[in-house]
């Protein structure tokens, strides 16, 4: 069985019904990307994930529910997003433009602008992105 001792926590969106589904969407195996702000680990400041990196996954309620490996990181403008990136995401999204109103929706939302400590934050073509893709290791009781 799978240890989660001493693993950093992989979060997904903030608390809450997003968060819910995200978590459910890794766990059917449906979702197996994610993408965040560069300026977002800059502002906290995190180190970008690697590939061959561990860490648990938590739910809205901070309880673990499996561990995930990163397979690969990409840092790129927004603009250069694919479409089997967001396809790969897991939240249903047809085409790269409905991927991207989502994202920009969940940027430009109050939670993200405090993150950056930047209230009229807005992203662009040229934002840098954090696109990642992962797998989940092991699923925990």
């Amino acid at each position: 069985m799978e240890t989660h001792e001493g693993l950093p926590p992989y979060l997904l969106g903030f608390p809450g019904p997003l968060r819910d589904a995200l978590v459910a969407a890794v766990l059917s195996g449906a979702k197996t990307t994610t993408t965040g702000l560069l300026a977002a680990y800059e502002a906290e400041r995190e180190p970008l994930p690697a590939a061959g990196d561990r860490a648990v996954l938590l739910d809205s309620d901070e309880r673990p529910v499996a561990v995930v490996e990163v397979a690969e990181v990409r840092v790129l403008p927004l603009a250069d997003v694919d479409l089997r990136h967001a396809l790969d995401e897991g939240e249903g999204y047809a085409s790269v433009a409905e991927w991207r109103a989502s994202h920009e929706r969940f940027w430009h939302g109050e939670e993200t602008r405090t993150v950056l400590g930047d209230p009229e934050f807005t992203v662009g073509d040229g934002t840098l992105v954090v696109a990642e893709r992962f797998r989940v290791v092991s699923r925990l009781p």
